[in-house]
């Protein structure tokens, strides 16, 4: 059979005593929640706002919730993933910007920070974030070199113990915010020239030396709670506070970003729970020709898939908390990584667009739970990773094994695939056909689609093997073997079709209109 390398990590129950049980934090963070959003202000009136109310955050964060992000032996919960990914779900049914709040805290600060840095920044940051109640995020993009990463310009040069930064970022979450932050750059040679490897340092902007200059806030379209803009990096860090890598910084960044996309479904399931509640709600107290909108055919479809969609983010979930452990390498995980960020970002806009269509007229508010979530969910979709490079990444990888197992067929490779060894024979007629390994861009993308459906539909698999319902399973299948039936019928389609720069010429329609 052939191997994704997946090693499991299965999920811990026990906690010290000084550690309360579980399921009392999450009740008292949901408690927290409740107060702020609903019983001292109104979430769809704070969601209008920029940033969070002094208040709100301050209620929030006074359950520690980010401890989950922190290892034991620091006063954290240990870093135990299914707790991280509960924690995101039980805000993002509340704000999806809360939710991806803690994500960026967690998986892309804390997590990296406690598997790769070094004992003196660990030890003062986590106990900043434990009794202060701090925030940290990440800093790879910039301005010239969006998804390019590898190429990034930020520069450090070494002296005196000290790394010395200089570069721009942006399209960081929390900026301005954050008092801590993972920065990015690559070392730069005594010819001037930048190494081909990246280097991550713990940047604490309150220590001297190391203030981050917020050069603009942007407006953003959506998840108006959270603070995006263009920062200036000129900074001196402590050698202390590099990030050790276990071989390169380049795989460092890799086993992050993998983890990180792992737990996306932790964001996504409490916001396609919020979206299908909603949706039944307002469908079975709305009236049209003298009978409820639940009670229609299409209104039936829309609701069955949005159903579906929180069965299959569900699966998502359980599967990511057995595999996405600190502990794990995840460097070599990019296919089910990717699959599970993009496939998971596509259900929260359909969700959101669907709630929007059941309601009407009324969701086309920014202050309606389902305008605002239309806004807040479509960014999903792009930043950690654009779901079109992340499909073409996907097929990519397919490639690259079906030549190593010499193997053309695609059922005939996921049938023995562990990742897709349980669907396959659920879509068997549908890939029962050869692969082009030369295959055009365009393609790449839409049998990225197909094939991070199929991985989702093995993780379906594996959650009912385990108990889960079954009638919620069986929507689940359905739903998934029609997509991927659409998309493989869309990719079996030939079109070369390509933009012709001169159209106005003999284009105007108005010029074709008899008098």
């Amino acid at each position: 059979m052939i191997q994704s390398q997946t090693v499991k990590n299965p999920v811990k129950s026990s906690s010290p005593s000084n550690i309360i049980p579980f399921s009392e934090f999450l009740g008292s963070l949901k408690n927290k929640m409740k107060l702020v959003f609903h019983t001292r202000a109104d979430v769809n009136q704070l969601s209008l706002k920029r940033g969070l109310p002094p208040f709100a955050m301050r209620e929030i964060m006074s359950v520690n919730p980010l401890s989950v992000g922190i290892p034991k032996e620091y006063g954290g919960r240990g870093g135990l993933i299914h707790e991280n990914i509960a924690v995101l779900a039980a805000a993002s049914y509340e704000s999806l910007a809360l939710s991806l709040t803690f994500g960026i805290n967690s998986a892309l600060f804390l997590q990296p920070l406690g598997k790769y840095g070094q004992e003196e920044a660990k030890s003062a940051v986590f106990k900043r974030f434990i009794e202060d109640k701090t925030m940290g995020g990440l800093m790879i993009t910039e301005p010239d070199y969006g998804s390019d990463a590898l190429n990034m310009q930020t520069s450090y040069t070494e002296k005196d113990g000290y790394a010395h930064l200089k570069g721009k970022k942006h399209w960081a979450g929390l900026t301005g915010w954050a008092e801590f932050w993972l920065l990015t750059a690559r070392q730069k040679t005594e010819t001037g020239n930048l190494q081909r490897d990246i280097d991550f340092f713990v940047c604490d902007v309150n220590a001297p030396g190391q203030q981050i200059k917020v050069e603009e806030i942007y407006e953003n379209l959506g998840l108006y709670m959270i603070p995006y803009g263009r920062n200036h990096i000129d900074v001196k860090i402590p050698a202390a506070y590099k990030l050790q890598p276990h071989s390169t910084g380049v795989k460092l960044m890799l086993d992050l970003l993998h983890r990180s996309r792992l737990q996306f479904p932790g964001m996504a399931m409490g916001f396609i729970q919020r979206m299908l509640d909603e949706a039944i709600d307002h469908c079975n107290q709305r009236f049209v020709g003298g009978k409820s909108l639940f009670q229609y055919d299409q209104v039936q479809q829309r609701l069955s898939r949005l159903q579906a969609s929180y069965t299959i983010c569900s699966a998502m979930c359980a599967n990511s908390s057995e595999k996405a452990g600190i502990d794990v390498d995840l460097v070599s995980h990019g296919m089910e990584a990717n699959a599970v960020k993009s496939v998971v970002t596509d259900l929260m806009q359909e969700a959101a667009q669907s709630l929007v269509q059941l309601v009407g007229a009324k969701a086309y508010r920014i202050n309606h739970i389902a305008g605002r979530g239309t806004a807040d969910s479509r960014p999903f979709q792009i930043f950690e990773g654009s779901n079109d490079i992340l499909y073409a990444q996907i097929s990519d990888g397919l490639i690259k094994l079906m030549k190593r197992a010499k193997e053309s067929n695609l059922y005939q490779f996921l049938k023995n695939y562990d990742l897709s060894e349980k669907a396959a024979e659920y879509v068997k007629e549908m890939t029962n056909f050869h692969v082009n390994f030369q295959m055009q861009q365009r393609k790449l993308v839409e049998m990225g689609r197909v094939i991070g459906r199929i991985i989702s539909l093995n993780q379906l698999l594996d959650l009912a093997e385990k108990g889960f319902r079954k009638d919620l399973i069986d929507g689940g299948i359905t739903m998934l073997q029609q997509e991927i039936y659409r998309l493989v019928a869309n990719f079996s389609f030939n079109n070369k079709t390509e933009v012709i720069e001169g159209y106005h010429e003999n284009s105007a329609w108005l010029s074709f209109v008899k008098a």
